[in-house]
This record gives C-alpha cells, structure tokens and sequence, in this order.
C-alpha cells in the first residue's frame, strides 16, 4: 500500500450516508476529501461540520470536461489516491476512470452482475427473487462492470416494495462499505 491510496476521497450527490458510514467507521485510511457535483447535496453540512474538505461543483453551465478537471485538482490537492463513490449520481467520463484506473470504488444496490444501472429493487422484486443486496466493485469504463470486491445479501420480504428494500439494502451497504474500502486500500 502506498500512502496516498490510504487516503481518500468520497463523491455524493444527495444525503451521504454511505460517506458518512465510511468517515465514522474509518480504519486504515483517511477520509481527505467529501466532493459533489451537487453543491447544496446535504451531506455536504454534515461533512463541513465534522472540518473535511469540501469540493462542491455542479458541471451545469461549464460542461463535464471543466467539470472533471476542476474535481482532479482538488482530488490532487486534497492527495487522494483512492477514490469512493457512494451515491454519486453521475457518470464519470472514459478518459477520467481510465486516468485513475484501480483507484475508484463503487456501492451499488444489487447483488452484481444482475441489475446494473437504475431502479435495482423494483427491478429484483418484479423478477421474483428471494435475495437482493449490495455490491462494492471496481469502476470502469463499463457501467456496474468492474471487479466486484465484496456483496452482501439481503432477503427480499413478503409484502417488500422497492423503498422498504431499499432501507434495508442501504443498512447493509453502511455495514459493507468500509469494510471492502479498508481492505481495497491495503492490497
């Protein structure tokens, strides 16, 4: 492990209680950056609270390629070499993720590969299954398509919608996430 993959830097679009599971639950690395593309995300205060730094930059009005070069200098300044994503709604470019290849993580909500993309409870409730959960893996080019790096199950319900699975997908996603990120940056 090299220091700077200890240190990391974690994306949110909305509440960010994935980035707040990884910044309580820290062990063996460093939080060193909460970014959004969202500047009135509100896990943004939560995070400014606690003293983080804090990029927050919506790419509207200066485009994506502005967007993604102003979000790596502050990676650069904040000495990130790990990145995690943890309900960052957009997508990153080809040419950023191909940049910091084997250094973005990602929480998804399926058990991967199934359900890649959008709406992955309601998708796993209409299929039938008996099982949904939550994926860490690693970022590429393909959307939901990297290594997975660690899953949780979690049983879908009798009388389970999407937003009752989903609060118990998220509950195993705090517990899943800063488990897989320590051990990501110490390999």
């Amino acid at each position: 492990m090299t220091a700077d993959q200890a240190k990391v830097a974690v994306l949110i679009s909305g509440r960010g209680t994935n980035m707040m599971a990884l910044v309580e639950q820290a062990s063996g690395y460093e939080v060193v950056l909460v970014a959004s593309d969202r500047p009135d995300a509100a896990g943004l205060a939560w995070a400014r609270n606690r003293g983080l730094a804090i990029f927050a930059q919506s790419p509207k009005g200066i485009g994506k390629a502005a967007y993604e070069d102003a979000l790596d200098a502050a990676l650069r300044t904040a000495g990130a070499g790990t990145i995690a994503l943890a309900g960052y709604m957009r997508l990153l470019s080809d040419g950023f993720v191909a940049r910091r290849r084997g250094q973005i993580v990602n929480i998804h909500p399926s058990l991967l590969p199934n359900y890649k993309g959008l709406d992955t409870h309601a998708r796993a409730i209409a299929a039938g299954d008996a099982v949904a959960g939550c994926s860490v893996h690693l970022v590429t080019e393909e959307l939901d398509g990297g290594e997975v790096l660690g899953q949780t199950e979690v049983a879908i319900l009798p009388g389970d919608d999407a937003d009752t699975l989903a609060a118990r997908v998220l509950t195993a996603e705090h517990r899943l996430y800063p488990t897989i990120l320590a051990e990501f940056v110490t390999r």
